[in-house]
C-alpha cells in the first residue's frame, strides 16, 4: 500500500471476507480499490480503479483487476479477463516495486476502456435485447430457480439510469444482482415475498461483475449474451 501511495493510488475501499471458522478470523480474503489522486477531485461519471484481491495468510496469490467506480449509484465493476487480464503475484520473493510497476498497466488500459464504456453507451437495446441480457446475468447468479424474472432486474432505481443504453443497462443489472432488493411481487410457500439477496462473497462479487462485463463485451459483438460461469449462490 505504501508503495501504491507514492505512485499516486489513494486507497477508497476496503471489503474482508467474514470467516466461516473462527480461526480463520484476521487471515480471510480481503478486496482493497485504489483510485488515482487526481482522480479523487474528478467529476467525472466514472473513474478507473485498481482492485487488490489478498488473503492474510498467503492462501492466495495477490490479484490486480481493472475496475471502475460509476459516481451516480456508487457501483465497482470490474472489467472481463478478456478485456484486461488479472496481473497475479506469487507471496513468495515478492518485489512489492514490481506490483507498483504493474498498477501502470492499469493506468495505460484507460484509453481502452473509455472506448469501450463508448461504445456501450452508444448502443442502444430494444426491450427484447435487455430482457435477453438480464435472462443471462441471471444465470450467472443462479444456476436454477432464480428467484425473480428478468425484468425486474432492469427496474431503475434512479432517474438517471432510466435509459435503455447498453453501459446503463449493464449497471441496472449489475446493481440489482449486487445489492439485491429486486423483487417480482410473487412470493414463496411460506407466503414471504421473492426478492433477490445481497451477495456478500469477495470473489463471487468478482467473478459476477466480470461475468457481466463479458456480456456486455458479447452483445457489442453482436452475439446472444450467453454466460460462460455461473455462481452457485
Amino acid at each position: 500500500m505504501e508503495g501504491l501511495r507514492e505512485a499516486n493510488w489513494a486507497p477508497v475501499h476496503v471489503e474482508e471476507q467474514r470467516p466461516r471458522k473462527v480461526e480463520r478470523l484476521g487471515f480471510q480474503k480481503h478486496l482493497l480499490r485504489f483510485r488515482q489522486v487526481e482522480q479523487m477531485q474528478t467529476l467525472d461519471e466514472w473513474n478507473l480503479e485498481l482492485v487488490l484481491l489478498n488473503s492474510h495468510d498467503a492462501g492466495r496469490a495477490y490479484q490486480l483487476h481493472a475496475g471502475i467506480y460509476r459516481r451516480i449509484c456508487s457501483n465497482g465493476l470490474v472489467v472481463s479477463e478478456a478485456g484486461f487480464e488479472a496481473l497475479r503475484f506469487r507471496h513468495s520473493g515478492l518485489d512489492p516495486v514490481e506490483v507498483v510497476r504493474a498498477s501502470l498497466r492499469v493506468i495505460e488500459f484507460m484509453p481502452q476502456v473509455s472506448r469501450r464504456i463508448q461504445d456501450f453507451r452508444t448502443r442502444s437495446m430494444s426491450w427484447g435485447e435487455q430482457l435477453a441480457f438480464a435472462r443471462a446475468a441471471l444465470a450467472v447468479r443462479f444456476e436454477e430457480d432464480a428467484p425473480v424474472n428478468p425484468g425486474s432486474l432492469l427496474q431503475a432505481r434512479r432517474s438517471e439510469d432510466s435509459s435503455s443504453d447498453l453501459w446503463t443497462t449493464l449497471n441496472r443489472v449489475q446493481e440489482h444482482l449486487i445489492r439485491g432488493g429486486a423483487s417480482d411481487g410473487r412470493r414463496d410457500r411460506n407466503g414471504r415475498l421473492r426478492t433477490v439477496r445481497a451477495l456478500r462473497g469477495i470473489d463471487s462479487k468478482v467473478t459476477l461483475n466480470k461475468a457481466l462485463w463479458g456480456l456486455a463485451e458479447q452483445v457489442i459483438q453482436g452475439s446472444e449474451p450467453t454466460p460462460t460461469v455461473s455462481l452457485s449462490v
